[in-house]
Parts: structure tokens; sequence; C-alpha cells
């Protein structure tokens, strides 16, 4: 849930958009001017702003720049008519999130608030480097081992740098994490910080995406845009997945991080832009560059400080603390007491390889405790629960459907069995809800438009249910 803060002086349009935002599961705020939604911004502390340029009074665009001094970092979004683009465009290239024209469809709009929200939790929210607190669940690289302390201090000192970063490691190791915490720790931390994954993206797409175009660039170009680069002007953008980026999208990065300058689609002239760039893969860039998918100038250029890391198997000492740190986020989100580990779960626990590395082992736990009897998880209980991690085919035939059933009546009896707060139907299907929807994504390779219809819903019911699950999900093209 987000707090969204809406700023219109058509009080039909406020109301039609906060019945449909709370519908969503978000806590929505209205003004009917400039100066009244900047007295909103500093009382309610909105998550993001939703706008129209055209207002009587202050209109958008010298509200947006007082928002700015108020919160530099707070996600703006402009609702502009066809004749008041200029105006929209001229905030974006301010930093501005984004702008939609009028009239505009609800699926469109509610996956723009759905970034944006994103955005606006990965800037505010913190990312504990090597500690975590138990009475604020926060994201965490979580770890003392050698290989996890030469990360820390590598964190802190590029972090006041303004150098290039390149984050490698597996899939789940927390390179998202890792990215985070340089940006939270830098001079541009009170910048925008854009995440740009570049295997989410279309191919055909990624490029506009990134740069923006000029009117008539293409077909369909009927206004100029800009580009997320040139929104984060001053900011630091991350790259997700730079090693499935298109080969003639490279170039432009490359150009980018030589002459500080880039070109809109269709456009003429250099526009310069002053960002760092942060870029993460789990691809192995040397090969990459043997085999000619990955530009040899780029690779030097990113490489600059390179942060590697290590897989969960290389770190088998850290398990615990990852165990502990989980089971109390875990714990909390579902509203339960933490149950704990019995020494043989321990034991099971640091035994297990995890390929999936500590995502892997943050979903063991959680499946383990949404089944715990409440009591401390034992090792069947963790065994079961990588078993469902495993390849079809070779999991136990414990986990065949009955007894699933099984232990999910087993497991709402224990919980009709504590003490709750009048809300354990919701709470039990929330849990239930973001299983079935974790799974769905998992099966489409994080395809939300395909796990949407797998599952019957809309897709912008089911990116609500994403953002209030916390699902973390890594996403092809979509």
């Amino acid at each position: 849930m987000a707090t969204i803060l809406i700023v219109d002086d058509d009080p039909q349009l406020r109301q039609s958009f906060e019945r449909i935002l709370q519908e969503e599961g978000h806590l929505v705020h209205t003004a009917s001017s400039g100066e009244t939604g900047l007295v909103k911004v500093e009382q309610v502390k909105p998550d993001l702003v939703i706008m129209d340029v055209r207002m009587p009074g202050m209109d958008g665009l010298a509200t947006y720049k007082e928002i700015r001094k108020i919160e530099s970092r707070l996600p703006v979004i402009i609702m502009t008519a066809f004749g008041t683009t200029e105006t929209a465009i001229e905030a974006t290239k301010m930093g501005a999130f984004d702008y939609i024209l009028k009239p505009f469809d609800i699926p469109a709009i509610l996956d723009m608030i759905d970034q944006a929200v994103k955005a606006s939790r990965f800037m505010h929210s913190k990312v504990q480097v090597g500690a975590y607190s138990d009475d604020e669940p926060q994201d965490a690289l979580v770890g003392a081992s050698p290989a996890m302390q030469e990360i820390y201090k590598a964190i802190g000192r590029v972090a006041s740098t303004d150098a290039t970063v390149l984050v490698r490691g597996e899939s789940g190791t927390g390179k998202e994490l890792a990215a985070r915490a340089i940006y939270q720790h830098s001079a541009r931390a009170h910048r925008p910080f854009l995440i740009i994954n570049c295997v989410a993206i279309p191919p055909t797409l990624l490029e506009s995406e990134l740069f923006g175009y000029e009117k008539g660039a293409f077909t369909g170009a009927s206004n100029r845009r800009v580009g997320k680069i040139e929104r984060a002007n001053h900011g630091s953008i991350f790259l997700d997945e730079i090693g499935d980026m298109p080969l003639e999208i490279q170039s432009k990065i490359l150009r980018l991080l030589q002459e500080r300058s880039i070109e809109r689609l269709g456009g003429r002239e250099p526009i310069p832009v002053d960002v760092r760039i942060i870029a993460a893969t789990n691809r192995n860039l040397e090969e990459a560059v043997r085999q000619g998918r990955f530009r040899e100038d780029l690779y030097y250029r990113l490489k600059v400080v390179t942060l590697s890391l290590p897989p969960l198997r290389e770190r088998a000492g850290d398990v615990p603390l990852l165990a502990e740190y989980f089971l109390s986020r875990h714990a909390k989100s579902m509203g339960m007491p933490n149950p704990g580990l019995t020494k043989d779960a321990a034991r099971a626990l640091e035994s297990h390889p995890w390929p999936g590395n500590v995502r892997e082992l943050s979903n063991a736990l959680q499946k383990s405790l949404i089944f715990s009897k409440g009591y401390p998880l034992e090792s069947n209980d963790i065994s079961r629960a990588a078993a469902w991690n495993m390849p079809e085919g070779i999991q136990s035939e414990e986990t065949d459907s009955e007894h699933i059933d099984a232990l999910i009546r087993k497991w709402v009896r224990e919980q009709m069995t504590v003490v709750h707060d009048g809300r354990l139907f919701e709470q039990i299907m929330d849990h239930l809800g973001s299983l079935v929807i974790a799974e769905a994504l998992r099966m489409t390779g994080g395809n939300r438009t395909r796990a949407a219809k797998i599952l019957g819903l809309s897709r912008p019911t089911l990116l609500s249910r994403i953002e209030k699950y916390d699902l973390k999900i890594r996403t092809s093209v979509d």
C-alpha cells in the first residue's frame, strides 16, 4: 500500500481517481489546487503525487518546482491534455517521474503508478549493510563472512565517488541490494534513482524507454518523450541484467559513459546528462565479449569498479545469520510469532547447497513458516520446503496434493488457536494469495501479463497484489 496525493481542480476526476486507487489498496489524499497540494505534501508525506498541469492559481509546473524544494526525490506523475504537453515535457526534463495524456486508460495509469511507487520505495527504503534491526524489518545485506566484509568495505569506498560500478554475481545473491546501498551512501542520495531491468522491457521498446524520442521519430510518436536517463539527470541509474542488453543499445550506453550525453530517437542534437551508472549482471561478460555478444569497449568502461557477490555455497557460515534475519522478517510480515529453529534444522540449512542463493533460502524459510506448527522449525520442515524448490520430478512423494491439503488444513487450525487481531481470514488469504501469485510468476518466468492471464486476474489487479505482498520478482519480456 502506498500513500498517494492527487492534485486536480476537477472534483469528478479526483473522486474517480480516489475510488480506483483505494480499490487497489492505496491510501489516497486529494487537493483541489497547487497551493493546497503543497500543504498536503508536507502534512501527509506521500509516496507519489499525481498532478494536473492546468489549474487555477499555481499551475502544475510551478507546483512541481515547489515540491522539489520540499522533497526532491518524491515521484510526480503529471496529467496533461494534448494542448499542454510541452509543459508536462518540461516537468519531466526537470525530474518529474513521467507524464500521461488525458483521457488515459486505467491499466496504463495503474501500471505507471506501480512503477512510480516502486521507484519511491527504492529511493526511500534504506538497505542495512552488515546488520539489521529486529524492530523495523528492512532490506539488508546480511553476513559476517570475510567475503561479505570485503563487499561492505567496497560499498563504503566506492559509494562516495562517482565511479561507474559493475555488480556481478549469480541470481539471488543480492545485486540489487548492493546497488541500492551504493546509491543511498552516495553524494547523489537525495537525487533520483531509477532501476531499469534490461530483460523486462522488450528490445524494441528499451531504446525509447532509456533515451526518449522526438515527435515523428517513428509511427505513433505523436509527441516528444523524455527518456529515463534524462529524467534521472543529476541522479543514478541502475541497469540490471546489462549482459542481456542488445548490441545496438550497448553503443548508446557507451556514448553516454564516454561523452556524458545522449540523443533522443529522431533527435539531432546531443543532450548533456549527468548520471551515475551502476550496472549488474549474472552473465559471463568475458565469454560474451569473446562471442561478440557484448562490446569490449563497453565492458572495460563498466568495470571501473567491480563488486563480485559470492554465492551462498561459498559462505555457508553466513546461513545461520541469514536464517535468523529472514525468520524474523517473514514472521513479522505474516503477523505471527517467530518460532525459531532447532539445532537439526540449523544444520539442515547449512548443509543445503542453495543453488538459488539467498533468494532460495528466503523462500524456503517463508514456506516453512507458513506450514509451521508454532514450535521451532525442525529439519524435516526445512527439507520439505527445500524440496519444493527442486525441479519437478525429483520431489518427495510426500509433497503430493493430498499431503499439501492436509498441511494447509493443519496450519489453518493452528492459526485459529493463536491470538489474532480480528483479521485472521484476511491474513490467511493473503498468505495463500502471495504463494499463488509467486508460483504463477515463477511458471511464466516473471511475465506478469501471462501470469495474470493464467490466474484470471486483470493485469492491474495482479500488479497491486505483487505490491501488496511485496513479492520480489525477476521479469522476462512482459
